[in-house]
């Protein structure tokens, strides 16, 4: 069984920094690709960013250049450093392992997620 556990979550002001870190139970890591995922209330549950197992990443528009995901397979551990966040980026924060390119599927389930409030 797979599970995954968020963390580094907190309130902020607009235009600080954040890590969040994201711990893969299992032995799958190696092979999945990680996936940084939001959901504000009221909002369906939106990408953030994505790494490959060959470390090809994406980032959504509204965080290009702001937000860089990375991963330690030594570790089983996904980062997500966000820098100069903004009063949008509020949310729950959730990380996903995908056993494919696609990212539509994933591993095990959803964990809790972390929260991250930013103030203006």
């Amino acid at each position: 069984q797979v599970h995954v556990v968020e963390s580094g979550g907190g309130l902020v002001q607009a235009g600080g920094s954040l890590r969040l870190s994201c711990v893969v139970s299992g032995s799958i890591f190696s092979r999945a690709g990680m996936g940084w995922y939001r959901q504000a209330p009221g909002n369906e549950r939106e990408l953030v960013a994505t790494i490959t197992t060959g470390g090809t990443i994406n980032y959504a528009a509204s965080v290009k250049g702001r937000f860089s995901i990375s991963r330690d397979n030594a570790k089983n551990t996904v980062y997500l450093q966000m820098n100069s966040l903004k009063p949008e980026d509020t949310a729950v924060y959730y990380c996903a392992a995908h056993p494919d390119s696609t990212f539509r599927l994933i591993f095990g389930s959803w964990g809790q997620g972390t929260q991250v409030t930013v103030s203006s």
